[in-house]
């Protein structure tokens, strides 16, 4: 079984690399320099050219903020690559599977939000996101579309290492507080999406959309006193004040949802998965950060 991963320098894809997959299984990833999604065409002929059993699409614009101001590229992306991919994998009848967002939505639910609610995105980011799932559920029946939250990992530009750095330098730091969301380790959905793979290749054709999101639901001001406690613990420097703000004293250019909490129910009905603990992802995250090992005691 032949797996095309498409995303190679993203968080979920170089998880998607470190896995050990079944012996029979073997996966390659594509990064920029071999299939340049920005160029139109060239998804579907990296399909062609590879001849894979399952694709998964890692790849994503994620700069939510500049995507304001850079919607062509966005939309390139998140939206036409992705219908692209789709179209091109079931037209040789192998499966689709791509992440997506809680950005999809406006965040205006009191309650998790299921996978039928109204979508309704707040930024030209999650608009191009949803463009994309719009495109995969018209063009190939045999998709998974994986919407997750506040991706976090040991690699690239995210929340933990934005938390590691600034607690470093500042001694002093203001933490929204009313996002509401539940963070996800890039390794937990690498294992998520692997583990849904095997189960196609095994016969399983339980299709369509689904949320996967860590639990418990926090806020990124506790989410960041969680990183924080971390630190301390193993003798870091951490900032003497974290403050809890609103989201209107940290304006951005794009909007972010309040509520962001995906209600994770389908998967584990369909797919007997259920939500990770980010805490224990934390802290194997910041192990392979940290200068000393990690314990439970360190939370």
């Amino acid at each position: 079984m032949h797996v095309l991963i498409f995303g190679k320098a993203g968080q979920v894809a170089r998880e998607l690399g470190n896995l050990a997959w079944p012996a029979t299984w073997r996966s390659t990833l594509l990064g920029r320099d071999d299939c340049d999604l920005m160029l139109g065409g060239s998804a579907a002929a990296a399909i062609a050219t590879h001849k894979p059993d399952l694709v998964i699409n890692a790849a994503a614009y994620t700069a939510v903020d500049k995507a304001e101001s850079d919607r062509a590229a966005a939309f390139r992306l998140n939206a036409d690559a992705p219908g692209e991919m789709a179209a091109a994998t079931a037209a040789v009848g192998i499966p689709f599977l791509h992440i997506s967002t809680d950005y999809v939505f406006d965040g205006k639910s009191d309650r998790p939000y299921r996978e039928t609610d109204p979508c309704a995105p707040l930024s030209a980011y999650g608009a191009s996101k949803l463009a994309g799932e719009i495109g995969i559920r018209q063009y190939q029946p045999r998709h998974i579309i994986l919407r997750t939250a506040w991706v976090f990992s040991p690699y690239g530009a995210n929340f933990v290492r934005t938390m590691l750095r600034l607690g470093g330098e500042r001694d002093e730091l203001a933490v929204v507080g009313d996002q509401i969301g539940g963070p996800t380790a890039a390794a937990d959905i690498a294992r998520t999406l692997a583990r849904i793979a095997q189960a196609i290749g095994n016969g399983a054709d339980a299709f369509g959309t689904y949320h996967y999101a860590g639990m418990p639901f926090i806020s990124w001001h506790g989410f960041a006193l969680g990183i924080f406690a971390r630190m301390s613990a193993a003798g870091m420097k951490v900032p003497n004040t974290v403050r809890e703000i609103t989201t209107a004293e940290y304006p951005t250019a794009a909007p972010r949802p309040g509520n962001s909490r995906l209600g994770c129910g389908a998967i584990s009905k369909d797919w007997d998965i259920d939500q990770p603990s980010w805490e224990d992802a934390l802290d194997h995250c910041l192990a392979t950060l940290l200068p000393v090992p990690l314990n439970r005691d360190m939370r």
